[in-house]
């Protein structure tokens, strides 16, 4: 039997913290065979990337490996090395890391230099580990951009990080690691903070470069979905031990041990019952909850939210003095409806319109055309037209759940001060009312009083989302716009977010518009989904209909896109490669829209409708 491109035994990290020690990663063991794809699998905390920083040697100050052996078996040197055993700053450790074992990072913008173009930052690795003058460095630079899929190298070589989507920078990041040609990749979560359709390709991506070059991948994540999909082997880690370790075959089959299989009832599938919920690990329980009822109000007698036409047009300036502009349309012609006490899912890759739309709702920016209503009861009125009282009363109605939850927080307030915040800006109770509905606002979403001295960073990811929450609902809101709410969490906190999120709309009686791109979250939280690319609202129906029926070439991609964490379903790559879904002049007839065209939302069943072109919908006129 050949033997493991890496072995792992025994290994223990340990952090000495003001508060003690802290043992990290507690006697790992595992292989990593030669040309395979290991996938290491755990929530936040489980030590996953504190093992691929013990590899890699680029561990904090304060922690160190203090037991165990990590033994690398390097075919171009024909020999074994003890990494566990070398200096982090030693020579032998330079030419591992970068070179032999190059590793891409969980965030593309903040692990690339703000300061270097793309080019300079991947040819610096080639010339560090391999003897080359620039022009040859560069010209390996572009090859590899291009392999990795950038469509202008060229170009790229002179572009800055910033000027890049999310995808580009992880795609920039992945030919940093390859350019050295590494027996041993080691990807650190590198798809979270992507679209599922960009998300598929850079597995895809990676999938094939391991077949062209015989690398080995350690793949470090929390989503069983993309496990499926791209592992040979799984390490399930808590705590920073094994838990479970297998084929993929074998895990998902026949998972033995209760964490894995809280895991896998933790992930929003599409093949859900009705009323089946999420089983999160640890479940928020909230005593305020179970008692809680909404207001009494006057209800309205139709929508209680609704945009009509609304198109937003953003001004692009193409050089200093030149005087030449460039007008983008961010969002084209959109209707919505949203009902009292329902979910509306807005659906898209990033770049699609969705934030743009939920910030014109906000009055956080003007449409250019179209208008948005909102019915407290007396009648749908204008938001943007709305002054004085009225509009202090609609900011009160309406509230916002953001996508960051540790930068919407501000970092030098208490939760006490963040949660009455609102509360003091539109005057309302004595100060003793105000602690008595924080209390209740935080038992609400499942924190402990004694949170309320406490700051913000001191807070896990899923807690600080569930502040985010309770601060959105301090007013006593109506509804609630939620921009990717659970897109930066792990799967088990995911769950407890969301099922927290349908448990506070059927007490409360809220009605959510829910940003997302995962359709499988979308899938659980809403009643309604609304398709969006490139400005347009393409397809919306009821979910059961989208999803039993989708019609429109984008929909369909996007489904496809999606990793199902079931081996029986695997994603299609192949259809995923073979076309661009996001151009709408690329669109099959009868759906393409030609450039400066709006097209026509056809209803095909009750409730179902599909963007045509404009000129099949002169036909079926």
């Amino acid at each position: 039997m050949e033997a493991p491109l890496l072995s792992v035994r025994q290994l223990t990290v340990d952090f000495n913290t003001d508060a003690g020690n802290f043992r990290a990663v507690d006697g790992l063991t595992f292989d990593i065979p030669k040309g395979k794809t290991v996938a290491l699998v755990g929530e936040s905390g489980s030590g996953k990337s504190v093992t691929a920083q013990a590899i890699l040697q680029i561990l904090s100050k304060k922690a160190r490996i203090t037991g165990g052996s990590i033994v690398f078996d390097d075919p171009a040197n024909g020999g074994t090395i003890d990494i566990a055993a070398l200096q982090p700053e030693s020579d032998a450790m330079h030419a591992l890391r970068g070179g032999r074992i190059a590793m891409i990072f969980q965030e593309p913008m903040t692990s690339l230099s703000p300061l270097h173009t793309i080019g300079d930052q991947i040819s610096e690795a080639l010339m560090i580990h391999a003897d080359v003058d620039q022009a040859k460095a560069n010209q390996r630079t572009m090859e590899v951009l291009a392999r990795v899929g950038f469509p202008d190298p060229k170009r790229a070589l002179k572009t800055y990080p910033f000027e890049l989507s999310g995808g580009l920078r992880q795609r920039a990041m992945i030919a940093m690691a390859l350019i050295t040609r590494p027996a041993l990749l080691i990807a650190d979560e590198p798809t979270t903070a992507l679209d599922v359709t960009t998300q598929a390709q850079i597995l895809d991506l990676i999938k094939e470069l391991q077949g062209e070059t015989g690398m080995s991948v350690l793949l470090i994540t929390h989503d069983l979905g993309v496990v499926a999909n791209v592992a040979d082997e799984v390490v399930v880690m808590y705590r920073g031990r094994v838990m479970e370790a297998g084929s993929r075959e074998n895990i998902f089959r026949n998972a033995q041990h209760p964490y894995l299989q809280a895991l896998m009832r933790a992930v929003p599938r599409f093949a859900m019952a009705e009323n089946e919920r999420l089983t999160p690990i640890r479940e928020v329980t909230s005593a305020t909850l179970t008692s809680a009822s909404a207001p009494e109000r006057i209800q309205p007698k139709g929508p209680i939210l609704k945009a009509e036409h609304l198109t937003k047009c953003f001004t692009l300036r193409s050089g200093w003095f030149s005087g030449k502009t460039q007008e983008i349309r961010a969002v084209s012609e959109v209707d919505l409806s949203l009902p009292v006490g329902k979910t509306l899912g807005l659906v898209g890759e990033s770049g699609c319109g969705k934030t743009t739309v939920s910030k014109m709702i906000m009055r956080a920016l003007t449409p250019n055309s179209g208008r948005v209503l909102f019915d407290d009861g007396t009648g749908p009125k204008d938001v943007h037209k709305l002054e004085g009282d009225a509009l202090t009363t609609y900011r009160r109605s309406v509230q916002f759940i953001f996508q960051d939850p540790f930068s919407s927080l501000n970092p030098r307030m208490t939760v006490y001060e963040l949660l009455t915040e609102p509360l003091r800006i539109h005057n309302i109770g004595t100060s003793d009312e105000r602690y008595a509905r924080v209390k209740q606002l935080l038992d609400m979403v499942g924190l402990d009083q004694r949170a309320l001295r406490r700051y913000p960073h001191s807070f896990s990811g899923g807690q600080r989302q569930r502040l985010g929450i309770a601060r959105a609902l301090a007013l006593e809101p109506r509804v609630l716009l939620c921009d990717e709410p659970v897109s930066a969490l792990d799967v088990s906190v995911q769950a407890q977010v969301l099922n927290l999120l349908k448990d506070l709309q059927s007490a409360l009686g809220l009605s959510y518009l829910f940003v997302s791109h995962n359709l499988a979250v979308v899938d659980y939280i809403a009643d309604t989904i609304a398709v969006m690319c490139r400005g347009y609202i393409v397809e919306e129906a009821p979910k059961s209909s989208l999803f039993r029926n989708p019609v429109h070439p984008y929909t369909q991609a996007l489904l496809a896109a999606v990793p199902d964490p079931d081996i029986d379903r695997p994603l299609d790559f192949a259809k995923l490669r073979s076309g661009r879904f996001s151009q709408p002049s690329e669109w099959p007839e009868p759906f393409r829209i030609k450039p400066g065209e709006f097209g026509v939302m056809k209803e095909i069943e009750p409730g179902h409708k599909v963007r045509m072109g404009q000129l099949t919908a002169r036909e079926a006129a």
